[in-house]
């Protein structure tokens, strides 16, 4: 299976590359940067439009300013799409929505296997848990760019989805009064090498459940993105996400 990389010399790009070359069902035919530079082993661009390489799959960890040239591209050549960037806008993800209409698109803020696993426990506790009071609390490295993280982001509209009522409340200063029934707080932490920490609460009388995901090094979000690359290339256009995959 023949790939492309967008953002294949930032932090995660670099790891997804070793990933797929070590993977003996893929082809890394080419990768798009903005900061090109040259590689062993593939072919390099600053943007798609300079792109000659047909692929099976784009794989996208840059950042959502890449967006209009990874669909662009896409759409023109009908190649399947993961998205594993997070921090998309309202009008960012319509267009992604749209452009699903044509191609088979994955997105996923966070392509743990575990995060997504989480999600599900999450769903669960919030359901069976009705009066116990939730919150969220995500920690990552210091050149972490959005917050609160895609993933606490996933793990409040879990929550959502069973507490419809839910109003979610970013951090907490000063005197904000007392906790509401239908608050979900979620706070993000910054500092060091943390590649990602996330603790979903749920705080009741006398009694305290934590569901927790921590990530020990950054291979287990290229591993879910390549699974999530060969399980898209077999599907009709559409929207996907890991409960797509994961069923």
């Amino acid at each position: 299976m023949k790939v492309i990389i967008n953002g294949y010399s930032g932090t995660m790009g670099q790891v997804l590359t070793k990933c797929v070359a070590d993977d003996e069902e893929l082809e890394l035919v080419a990768g798009i940067s903005p900061k090109n530079h040259d590689v062993d082993g593939f072919n390099t661009y600053s943007s798609f439009a300079d792109v000659k390489e047909d692929s099976d799959v784009v794989i996208d960890f840059s950042n959502p300013l890449a967006l209009d040239g990874i669909l662009e591209y896409c759409l023109k050549t009908k190649t399947p799409v993961v998205l594993a960037t997070t921090g998309y806008n309202d009008e960012e993800m319509e267009k992604i929505h749209e452009a699903a209409k044509q191609i088979p698109v994955f997105l996923s803020f966070n392509m743990s296997l575990g995060v997504n696993i989480l999600l599900k426990l999450v769903k669960e506790a919030a359901k069976n848990l009705a009066n116990f009071d939730i919150e969220i609390i995500e920690k990552h490295h210091n050149k972490k760019v959005d917050s609160p993280s895609g993933t606490a982001v996933m793990i409040a509209n879990a929550v959502k989805e069973i507490r419809e009522q839910s109003e979610f409340i970013y951090g907490r200063h000063g005197r904000t009064g007392k906790r509401q029934q239908n608050e979900v707080g979620i706070h993000a932490v910054r500092g060091g090498t943390i590649v990602g920490e996330h603790s979903a609460i749920f705080a009741g009388n006398d009694e305290i459940l934590e569901i927790n995901h921590s990530a020990r090094s950054k291979n287990v979000f290229a591993e879910g993105a390549i699974a999530a690359a060969k399980y898209l290339v077999n599907q009709e256009p559409g929207f996907y996400n890991m409960d797509d995959m994961l069923g």
